[in-house]
Formats: structure tokens, sequence, C-alpha cells
């Protein structure tokens, strides 16, 4: 058994690794250019939406997906879309599992999220537009969010 110093055991402590990290699906389009690439009148308005979806692969490993959703409207003129659909593989040991589903919706997509960040403000760059840096986002707000959602939905009669 490993210790750590202090007398713990690290094998019961609990886990999160990274496995692996992949684009599964990324797109961006520039539907009006070259009209959209000059200047604009007035900033345009951005429109993200997020959403992380995850399944288990195996025991104790899981894919987790961060999907982002974007595009940015001048008065009626679509300038830019993207979808990206980010994920990760994640290996969970020693983690409750009451515990379990909060740290595969919360701490996995935290941890994409910067390099989803940079893959998108990459990408609206290379489609000549100055980079989208998407402000940080709270995975716990969102992650209540759905879970209110879904006890919602079930509480719905059909």
């Amino acid at each position: 058994m490993a210790d750590n110093g202090n007398g713990a055991n690290n094998e019961a402590l609990p886990q999160l690794n990274v496995l692996a990290q992949y684009t599964k699906d990324l797109s961006f389009e520039n539907p009006n250019s070259p009209q959209s690439l000059g200047p604009q009148e007035q900033a345009p308005a951005i429109n993200i939406q997020v959403n992380v979806n995850a399944k288990q692969l195996a025991e104790g490993e899981f894919e987790v997906e961060l999907v982002l959703e974007g595009s940015a409207l001048a008065k009626e003129t679509v300038l830019f879309k993207f979808e990206l659909n980010y994920a990760g593989v994640f290996r969970l040991r020693n983690i409750p599992e009451a515990e379990l589903h909060a740290v595969i919706m919360i701490e996995c997509p935290r941890l994409l999220f910067p390099f989803a960040r940079q893959i998108v403000a990459d990408n609206v760059r290379n489609g000549g537009f100055p980079p989208l840096f998407i402000d940080p986002i709270d995975f716990v707000a969102l992650y209540r969010q759905r879970i209110a959602q879904m006890q919602t939905a079930n509480a719905t009669p059909a």
C-alpha cells in the first residue's frame, strides 16, 4: 500500500484521472462572408448554449461530453455559428456513490472547459473574426438547473 507521508493510504483517497481528451465534432459556419467580415456598426449579439452529457464506458470509467453551441448576429444577419462537442474519458476511483454523478457532471466538464474554450476562440479567429473567449461557466449552477428540470419533468403527469 502506498503512503502519502501522513499515514493515509493513497489507494483509498478519491481519484479523478483524465485518460483522454478529444474533439468529437466541430463545425464553424461563416454563411455571409465576405460581407460579414467588414466593420460592424455595433457589437454583435452573442448567443452560447452549453450542455454536458456522460456515459459509463467501463467500471469506474466515463466519457463526458462538453457541447458548446453559439452564434453571433449583427441586426438580423448571422456573422458566424459554431458547434463543438469536446469530450474526455475519465477514471474515477473511491468516490462515494452519492457524489459520483455530481463529480462526473461538474468536475469533469470543468477540466475540459479551458481546452474547449481555446478551440472555439481559435476557430472564430480562423473564420476571420476576433477570437471569442467564452466566459467561465458555473458548472455547479448548470448541474443544479439540470437536476431541477429532471425533477420537474418527473413530477409532471403524463
